[in-house]
């Protein structure tokens, strides 16, 4: 059974950590926060599901999503990950009514969640709304030609480097739950490839995988290693979003 998200106590107040949200004028904020629900994203829960109506979108505050493509033997590659620089669910502020993707919680966190049609008309009503959710789309649309090139063209070991620092930027955190079946899911491999790099990795003192967790532990070896790929995605988040996840 699939893990939903659990709601927060009412009184759980906005932390100011979605830079969407944050990038909003008062004005513009204060007239839908009264629609935005706190939640918890528990690991491996289903935010959307393909075909799947859109019913809620979750500005994510803590934690990653995982985008994911399925394939019809089950097989699924990562296309995208989002933390607390964008929205789950943009596709309904342009007028989709179901989802196009799997979207799975990657990392456990936290969101803001909200009812897809009010914040599709708060979209429709307010330029100020449309600008930080249209130059997140537009990021998210590049960040995803990104990957498939990257999963395309470079060995386990860079991509693998890669996807631990993309998801170390969106969590400010050294340590991260993880498994190899997991991570085999998310790069596209077979589990062994997976355990083979993962090995290499500790054994080079660059992480430390145990129980399920891998702890970072040395974040300029892993730049070092990871392909040019990292460096092109911080790019475009300076470029579209302003601001790069790490300096």
């Amino acid at each position: 059974m699939e893990k939903r998200e659990r709601a927060m106590p009412r009184e759980s107040r906005y932390t100011g950590r979605n830079r969407i949200l944050a990038a909003l004028p008062p004005e513009d904020f204060d007239r839908f926060s009264p629609a935005l629900q706190p939640v918890s994203l528990s690991l491996r829960q289903v935010i959307h599901d393909v075909s799947s109506p859109i019913e809620h979108v979750y500005f994510v505050e803590q934690g990653v999503g995982s985008i994911l493509t399925i394939m019809a033997d089950d097989s699924a590659i990562e296309v995208g990950m989002i933390g607390s620089e964008g929205i789950v669910g943009v596709s309904a502020v342009f007028g989709s009514a179901t989802s196009g993707q799997h979207i799975i919680v990657q990392i456990p966190g936290t969101a803001l969640r909200m009812d897809a049609a009010r914040c599709k008309a708060a979209f429709d009503e307010s330029a100020a709304v449309r600008m930080p959710v249209l130059r997140f789309a537009t990021a998210l649309m590049n960040l995803s030609a990104q990957t498939a090139a990257c999963n395309r063209l470079h060995s386990i070991e860079q991509r693998f480097a890669r996807w631990l620092l993309m998801a170390h930027d969106r969590i400010q955190s050294d340590i991260m739950p993880m498994t190899h079946e997991f991570l085999a899911s998310m790069l596209g491999v077979r589990r062994a490839g997976v355990t083979v790099t993962a090995g290499e990795l500790q054994r080079s003192g660059l992480i430390r995988y145990h129980h399920g967790q891998i702890t970072i532990r040395d974040r300029d070896g892993l730049q070092a290693t990871a392909c040019e790929c990292y460096e092109a995605m911080n790019e475009i988040s300076e470029a579209l979003l302003g601001y790069r996840p790490r300096p």
